[in-house]
């Protein structure tokens, strides 16, 4: 067991053991990647205050999420593919997530089914769902979601067009991968990525192979998944999604002031300030950035989660105390995943946890409840200075 003490350890391995194609699909943005690249190094900008001779003693990380007890303010994302990471994947995700006492987003794009991860797990898990056109098979996954007892709905907005990932094309990225020459080169190295995956549960996805007519193969999938998402998609849509699941929900993908102003106005019981991990709009500012901004303008009316470039509990104390109430890790747990399975998970929570418990001590804090601005020395153009119309 090689010593691991952050999550950069983790990603170290994961690419050593995961096909090219997967380790890419968890590891780019789009286009040039500029605002991938800025999610984590905006985090860099803001420094944390040290306080000293203060009592340190019975700190505690716990919080909530949308009324739910948490061991730290973090959620898994969704992360499609991710049982391409490694065989089960999310099972063996929502698995290292319930023990730890923290929430897991099961994606739409997942290779488990919602079913596959309701039996294989006793807490209830988030579902991630992205709007397509076929509105009957949208119904259909509600309803499922629904019956396997899923707690909160994350609707991911951010995704009615799928934004450019130049690696995803030039590996021929899919579900289970085409055996091309330079892919079976690759997986030849992977012997035990594909040992594992021998024995997997699924290898394509499960929440629509069995569920749309005329799906057979990953051809057909992939033809269909290409037309499916929904163009059309607009706050009044989104309204009726959120009455038909009549339940948590949680809106994924919001960039925007007027955007968040909206989601109040809908009635959402929380917000994701995210940018896709730098997956769809390359050039955006990245979220941490957006943050402070999206507070000023809706405060305390609703509950908001930051998503994207969280790679560090220091990253997880600065976004709380910029004002969110909870946090996304996608790509951090993905690298544990890789790198070593559920076990992999639970290193990188461990992980993660430990550099927010250390941090909130040193920085003279005892409950993560407390964090606020006064823990952080913010540059004076963090915000910027852009114009906008």
């Amino acid at each position: 067991m090689p010593v691991i003490t952050n999550i950069d350890d983790l990603k170290r391995i994961h690419e050593r053991r995961v096909p090219r194609m997967f380790y890419d699909y968890a590891e780019s943005g789009s286009w040039t990647e500029q605002t991938f690249r800025e999610n984590t190094s905006d985090f860099e900008k803001l420094r944390l205050r040290q306080r000293i001779a203060v009592d340190m003693s019975g700190r505690s990380t716990t919080s909530q999420m949308i009324g739910q007890d948490v061991a730290m303010p973090v959620a898994l994302a969704p992360v499609g593919l991710t049982g391409m990471q490694h065989a089960d994947g999310e099972i063996k995700a929502a698995r290292a997530a319930e023990a730890f006492g923290v929430p897991f987003t099961l994606s739409t794009m997942s290779i488990n089914s919602i079913e596959d991860v309701a039996e294989a797990t006793s807490a209830p898990f988030w579902f991630q769902l992205y709007t397509m056109r076929d509105q009957d098979y949208t119904s259909r996954l509600i309803q499922r979601a629904k019956d396997a007892k899923c707690s909160a709905l994350v609707i991911t907005l951010d995704l009615q067009i799928l934004g450019q990932r130049h690696k995803d094309l030039k590996n021929g990225l899919s579900a289970p991968p085409k055996l091309t020459l330079s892919t079976m080169v690759n997986l030849m190295t992977k012997w035990r990525w594909g040992i594992g995956m021998l024995g997997a549960h699924r290898r394509e996805f499960g929440n629509i192979v069995g569920h749309v007519d005329g799906i057979s193969d990953a051809s057909s999938l992939g033809a269909w998944t290409a037309e499916q998402f929904d163009l059309t998609l607009d706050w009044a849509k989104i309204e009726k999604l959120m009455e038909q699941w009549d339940g948590k929900v949680i809106l994924k993908g919001i960039l925007d002031p007027e955007d968040a102003k909206m989601a109040v106005k809908l009635g959402a019981d929380a917000i994701v300030v995210s940018n896709h991990g730098g997956r769809q709009l390359d050039g955006a500012l990245s979220s941490i950035r957006m943050l402070p901004q999206i507070m000023d303008a809706v405060g305390d009316d609703i509950e908001v989660h930051l998503d994207s470039g969280i790679r560090s509990g220091q990253d997880v104390l600065k976004a709380l105390a910029l004002g969110a109430k909870g946090t996304f890790i996608g790509r951090a747990f993905v690298y544990g995943l890789g790198a070593m399975g559920q076990q992999g998970v639970t290193t990188a929570l461990d992980v993660i946890h430990k550099e927010l418990d250390t941090t909130m001590a040193l920085c003279g804090e005892r409950h993560v409840t407390d964090l606020g601005r006064h823990n952080l020395l913010i540059p004076e153009d963090f915000e910027g200075r852009w114009q906008k119309v």
